[in-house]
């Protein structure tokens, strides 16, 4: 059974930093493609960034060059490092994963099957 949890969510005040992870388990050696998504009260889900299975990092204008997608030599835990935190960056954050996609980005969350419970990041001005 695939599954994503994901962790690190919290408080901070606009210029902080936070670090989200999310752990997969049952995936095997299939190669995994990871998105991170968020969704604000009131809005729709919008993808934030995403790293295919070959290991393309692509961001949302709005996050680039504050955030950062990346997985652990295991491939089992994945991280979105936030810095730079704004208070429009206030959202629920979902991390979600599929197996061997290519040359996907944030507006694909379509092509995402697992998804994790989400974690809340809420940034004060």
């Amino acid at each position: 059974q695939r599954q994503l949890v994901e962790s690190g969510g919290g408080s901070v005040q606009a210029g902080g930093s936070l670090r989200l992870s999310c752990v997969v388990s049952g995936f095997g050696d299939n190669e995994v493609c990871m998105g991170w998504f968020r969704q604000a009260p009131g809005k729709g889900r919008e993808g934030v960034a995403t790293l295919d299975s070959d290991g393309e990092t692509t961001y949302a204008d709005s996050v680039e060059d504050r955030f950062t997608i990346s997985q652990d030599n295991t491939k089992v835990t994945y991280y979105l490092e936030m810095n730079n935190l704004k208070p429009e960056d206030t959202a629920t954050y979902y991390c979600a994963a599929d197996e061997g996609c290519f040359n996907i980005g944030p507006d694909d969350q379509d092509n995402f099957e697992y998804w994790g419970q989400g974690t809340q990041v809420t940034v004060s001005s």
